[in-house]
């Protein structure tokens, strides 16, 4: 099922700021075994892990990262999603890591993500895309604090 070329590397160009990154890994990349292949990606991509962790989210935490979607009415099936087992919070450093981890990720729908990418090559569909990562450097900020403490970061 795997792309035996996997996008590895952004585009070069000049040195990029180096910059932190949050990614979860969803319950679909927990229950399907595939959190070492999808971290290994971004390490051999030379993205950095500089912290993480496994937890059970509380539906408090999940309507804080949600927010802006906790009035839908399908918010309560990522709440359900999100909560059906524990999953992986990490950060990634690197140049640029917002842009590279997004590039590696592909688009959220797996059925339009570029080919070689961790979600074209193993994502089911929107919800079930194996990961989270931050969009932007504030959100990346803000979604940092929300997950670890400063203490928990090398």
């Amino acid at each position: 099922m795997s792309d035996p070329t996997p996008i590895t590397k952004c585009a070069p160009g000049p040195k990029k700021a180096l910059e932190r990154t949050l990614i979860l890994l969803k319950p679909d990349c927990m229950e399907r075994r595939l959190a070492g292949a999808v971290l290994d990606r971004f390490q051999k991509a030379g993205l950095h892990l500089v912290a993480c962790k496994m937890l059970v989210l509380s539906p408090l935490l999940l309507r804080t990262h949600y927010a802006h979607l906790a009035k839908e009415t399908f918010y309560i099936n990522i709440e359900n999603f999100m909560r059906s087992r524990p999953i992986i919070a990490a950060i990634l450093e690197g140049g640029a890591a917002i842009e590279h981890v997004r590039t590696l990720l592909g688009a959220t729908d797996p059925a339009i993500a570029e080919t070689g990418t961790i979600r074209s090559d193993w994502g089911t569909d929107k919800m079930r895309n194996l990961c989270h990562a931050s969009d932007s450097p504030q959100n990346a900020e803000a979604e940092i604090r929300r997950f670890f403490k400063p203490e928990e970061i090398f």
